[in-house]
């Protein structure tokens, strides 16, 4: 009996961890083609990402900004990807969730807590 048991319990958990190595190909999948996108560059001004790539379907007022230690940060977003800059220039471009189900990095907790 413990003979049948044993292949059962490998391909049971062979296929609990299936899903999790997908996730992980997905992930670099996406990392991959973030690398072969046309993104805004870090530097790049407003004028500059608007005319490339057209006026972004929400612009995010400023947060931010009370002091030149935190400047103000704006995030513009399009359908594909996000952008945010600091006073007019871009510090990053991102890649938007390809799926209300993606889930991505994890916050770390902050040390006081």
């Amino acid at each position: 009996m413990t003979r049948l048991a044993l292949p059962s319990v490998i391909a049971a958990a062979l296929c609990a961890a299936a899903p999790l190595a997908r996730a992980d190909v997905l992930l670099i999948e996406r990392s991959r083609a973030a690398q072969e996108m046309d993104l805004p560059r870090r530097g790049e001004s407003m004028e500059s990402v608007e005319r490339r790539f057209g006026a972004p379907s929400q612009r995010r007022a400023p947060v931010g900004g009370s002091s030149k230690a935190q400047p103000p940060i704006t995030r513009w977003d399009y359908p594909n990807f996000s952008v945010y800059f600091e006073y007019s220039h871009v510090v990053d471009a991102v890649l938007r969730q390809s799926n209300a189900l993606e889930e991505g990095v994890k916050p770390v907790a902050s040390r006081s807590q």
